[in-house]
């Protein structure tokens, strides 16, 4: 591939990476230990990612199990939880804490779906706004002679084609997402 091509391919990958994660921590129903990706616990004054303080797996399908290395955590841990939003209270037996996924409601189920599918447009924004920076940069180099006429029309005609498989692998996404979502 052109080198001057891959640098917004690279940003166009980061875009579609940066939703896949953000979908990952959205609940479906059942456990997913993503959902606690983006919470951090307060370990010595430091924010500190829950995955790093403790051991957290999933014992049933709808219910995670956090087990802190250090006891002390168990509050911080629980207070990072309450103040998330998750919508999920902890439940502590000294030793470990458990979050019980609730069956999501229909009406819960289609909100979800709404937010998935504004996550993707937000996605296809971003990747358009990739594809217009790039088209400039071409018209630039043509400007500027460092590039023919030619080669400015083949690089948006590449960056176009680029960004229509962008969309796609979007699309693909919320569709698998969504149908996650409202698979009960």
């Amino acid at each position: 591939m052109d080198e001057r091509l891959q640098v917004y391919e690279d940003k166009m990958n980061k875009s579609l990476d940066s939703m896949m994660r953000e979908f990952a921590s959205i609940r479906a129903g059942r456990a997913n230990p993503h959902v606690l990706d983006k919470l951090r616990v307060d370990y010595y004054g430091t924010p500190t990612p829950i995955q790093q303080v403790g051991n957290v797996s999933v014992p049933e399908p709808r219910m995670l199990q956090i087990q802190p290395w250090d006891k002390s955590m168990m509050k911080a841990i629980e207070k990072a939880i309450m103040t998330s939003d998750l919508g999920i209270n902890p439940s502590n037996d000294g030793s470990v804490i458990r979050l019980v996924f609730p069956e999501l409601t229909e009406e819960r189920r289609k909100e979800l779906v709404k937010d998935i599918k504004k996550k993707g447009e937000a996605a296809k924004v971003a990747v358009r706004n990739i594809r217009r920076d790039a088209n400039e940069t071409f018209k630039k180099m043509n400007k500027s002679s460092e590039i023919s006429e030619d080669d400015q029309k083949e690089l948006e005609s590449k960056t176009q084609k680029m960004t229509d498989k962008f969309i796609v692998d979007i699309d693909k996404a919320v569709e698998e997402k969504s149908k996650e979502i409202l698979t009960v």
